[in-house]
């Protein structure tokens, strides 16, 4: 494992997607136990995406194992399409539930429902975040350097709002195609509802993971570029307790 500070970003780079969503793992069982020595309970907030599934493996098993008492922590996530019908595979929702909400006995889990109203929705989850500080976000690094679904046309690193809506970039599509998640580009929905920036980096720890060639360059973007809304990612060299977790393959170009 290889290890450097940029900025206020520490940045772990593992030989394998594997051997860094099991690291990242294992840090973050040792953080949420570490809040629990003086918290009731810990709020966390997960990213659905293919990049989470080696790191959300590892909490699984160890919460099965009794290492993280999961009765303790409340669940959300951080975005969702909206024009899916309830219980649509391609749902962040659904995908989450099949990754983890279903398969550890969560204190609570809040899912973020479009409905026929998301500006309803938008208000009723930022009071609900509001009510619930979040403790931990565990999220990823798309394609074009956005952060849950703030694209670079919408990001705001400044943002007024908790959670909005947005309409979704060209290249932020096709990674959902790249992904296995849609069979083609017109299938993907072009808006969503999200946690916008400032509620992201209001956690007081930040793991980001992000295998895979196919983010080499955000990830050169995030870590060497220009801090900016054009690579929102690059936001976390701002942010004290963010690691970001990395394998060979994405830190290539580092």
């Amino acid at each position: 494992m290889k290890e450097f500070k940029k900025d206020s970003l520490t940045v772990k780079i593992f030989s394998t997607r594997e051997e860094m969503g099991h690291a990242a793992a294992e840090a973050c069982i040792s953080k949420i136990n570490e809040l629990l020595v003086n918290k009731s309970s810990v709020n966390m907030i997960f990213a659905a995406a293919p990049s989470q599934r080696e790191f959300l493996s590892a909490l699984v098993s160890a919460g099965r194992d009794g290492r993280v008492d999961f009765t303790k922590v409340n669940a959300f996530h951080m975005d969702e399409y909206i024009g899916l019908p309830d219980g649509a595979p391609q749902r962040f929702s659904s995908f989450l539930k099949n990754a983890i909400f279903d398969r550890l006995p969560f204190k609570s889990v809040n899912l973020i429902t479009p409905g026929v109203c998301p500006e309803d929705e938008c208000r009723r989850y930022a009071k609900l975040l509001a009510e619930n500080p979040c403790d931990i976000v565990c999220m990823g690094i798309g394609e074009n350097g956005h952060i849950a679904f703030n694209d670079p046309h919408v990001a705001d690193f400044n943002d007024p709002k908790a959670v909005k809506i947005v309409t979704l970039d060209e290249r932020c599509r096709e990674q959902q195609v790249h992904d296995g998640c849609f069979p083609s580009f017109d299938d993907v929905p072009s808006s969503a509802i999200t946690l916008t920036i400032p509620t992201l980096i209001s956690a007081s720890h930040v793991f980001c993971m992000v295998p895979s060639s196919s983010k080499a360059e955000a990830v050169k973007r995030t870590v060497h570029g220009d801090i900016s809304e054009q690579c929102p990612a690059s936001i976390l060299r701002r942010k004290t307790g963010s690691t970001l977790w990395l394998d060979a393959e994405s830190a290539q170009l580092l």
